[in-house]
């Protein structure tokens, strides 16, 4: 029955992907995007990768179409039609699939418990995991305690492109938007959504605090709960105005959010040299070297989930007064 369900998924991926190929209006391209990415989500939810799954729902459905949608409203909402190079494209792409249909010929079978991965990380991390970690996701452990540096990669990387589409739209973020207009352009005149909005908002921020204290036991962590405390002051900003949202996350605290959270990540690695130890080693934060383990991994995904919320909503502030400008 699951293999059904997964084929129909994967059915409506290819029909979306294509309607969006064909979309020449750019407004539904974007309502499309988020329907592909929830049935992602959806798709990875069903291969138990909830993790990924929550991620892709938080930052692929809400979030980026959210951003595009703040790009739209500079931008012409019409495709201008370009007939040049598509007959190359097409065979560039069939070239492709055909290729990456032939190599997973080669790739073990789904669930396969013979795979190489099964053989020797899986067995690895699970024992490893609950001897020097101790907690029950060992997703979070991997990421955060065996992969911390490509983690803190990640980090930097988002902090670093974060920094650079605030050059790229002129930093716009930090200026006040006229507050007769920000409140003409909300939804506070509609008074379904908005009592809907604020029905939803203190629960989704909730929900974000959840899923970043609690990423040792269940699936999230950093990346997950900032992105959906992100979305819940994007739904707050177009439902109150933005002079209201930046009433409340001044622009100047968000900039100092988004740098913190790296400077706090690097920063636990830093207390781990000062101890005696190496970089982002946690086993020295604490005479038990579980439980430093345990705070460690606390410590950094609270610093991720800093980046990421003050890097989404300060794109998403100079997107909309940049909007307001043109």
């Amino acid at each position: 029955m699951i293999a059904v369900f997964s084929i129909f998924l994967l059915s409506l991926l290819v029909i979306t992907a294509g309607a969006v190929i064909r979309a020449s209006n750019l407004f539904v391209a974007v309502m499309l995007m988020g329907i592909f990415s929830l049935l992602i989500a959806v798709n990875f939810f069903l291969l138990d990768a909830a993790d990924v799954a929550l991620t892709e729902a938080a930052v692929g459905a809400g979030i980026s179409t959210v951003l595009f949608l703040g790009a739209l409203s500079v931008l012409d909402g019409t495709e201008k039609p370009r007939f040049s190079g598509r007959k190359t494209a097409l065979v560039s792409i069939l070239i492709a699939g055909l290729a990456m249909g032939y190599a997973t010929l080669y790739e073990p079978s789904f669930g396969d418990p013979s795979a190489p991965a099964h053989q020797h990380l899986t067995p690895w991390f699970m024992q490893t995991t609950a001897e020097q970690v101790d907690i029950p996701n060992v997703i979070t452990a991997i990421l955060g305690s065996f992969r911390g540096y490509d983690t803190l990669g990640e980090v930097f990387v988002v902090l670093v492109a974060g920094i650079g589409v605030l050059f790229l739209l002129g930093n716009q973020s930090g200026a006040q938007p006229n507050s007769a207009r920000a409140s003409s352009e909300s939804l506070k005149h509609y008074l379904i959504p908005r009592m809907v909005g604020r029905l939803l908002i203190p629960f989704i921020i909730l929900f974000g605090l959840y899923v970043q204290f609690h990423g040792e036991y269940g699936p999230g962590g950093g990346f997950q709960a900032g992105a959906l405390i992100a979305a819940g002051m994007i739904l707050y900003t177009l439902l109150e105005g933005q002079d209201r949202a930046l009433a409340v996350l001044t622009p100047k605290f968000l900039r100092v959010l988004m740098a913190s959270g790296a400077l706090l990540y690097a920063g636990v690695g830093v207390v781990g040299l000062l101890k005696g130890g190496y970089f982002l080693d946690y086993s020295v934060l604490a005479e038990n070297p579980v439980t430093a383990q345990q705070i460690g991994i606390i410590t950094i995904e609270l610093g991720v989930g800093m980046t990421v919320t003050g890097v989404l909503l300060s794109i998403f502030h100079a997107f909309a007064a940049r909007g307001k400008q043109a």
